[in-house]
């Protein structure tokens, strides 16, 4: 038995008339996501970036060019402020630049330097490859399945869609 059943079977001592079947799929889905995380922090911590300063140079690698600090508080589901903070960190390592539009002041262009885009080069596909080792017990069939079933069931409450 995992963890998660473990806890499932504590819960259940506790509440017995309850439908624990929530504790299933989404106490799992949280403690892949918080072991993913905490390996991946590990990585993060040798460059000395956060999960969420990543996700700011991730966000403009996929992008292929420049993106608006709008664009990319939406995407990551955070405040203005907060965006606005990680990008100063970001621009101060030199991982990025941010140049105003010259036909409208108002809009600020975010793009990634050479030296963020190495970073992503390097740290991208050793993430991917430490994600496939987790996935190994699963067959190329049973990922797909998973896949597919996490997506309806994030379908209906992801904002970004």
């Amino acid at each position: 038995m995992d963890v998660v059943g473990r806890i499932r079977d504590q819960w259940r001592e506790r509440y017995p008339d309850l439908d624990l079947s929530p504790i299933e799929v989404i106490g799992r889905v949280r403690r892949l996501a918080a072991l993913t995380n905490q390996r991946h922090d590990e990585v993060l911590d040798d460059l000395r970036l956060s999960r969420m300063e990543l996700e700011v140079l991730s966000a403009l690698r996929r992008a292929g060019g420049g993106l608006r600090p709008s664009q990319l508080t939406k995407e990551m589901l955070s405040s203005g402020a907060a965006t606005t903070k990680r990008l100063a960190r970001l621009e101060e390592e030199g991982l990025i630049t941010r140049s105003t539009s010259a036909r409208d002041r108002r809009e600020v262009d975010v793009r990634l330097t050479d030296r963020g885009r190495e970073i992503m080069d390097r740290v991208f596909p050793a993430q991917l490859e430490r994600e496939r080792a987790l996935l190994e017990p699963l067959s190329e069939a049973e990922r797909a399945q998973l896949g597919e079933l996490l997506a309806k069931v994030l379908r209906p409450v992801d904002l970004v869609g």
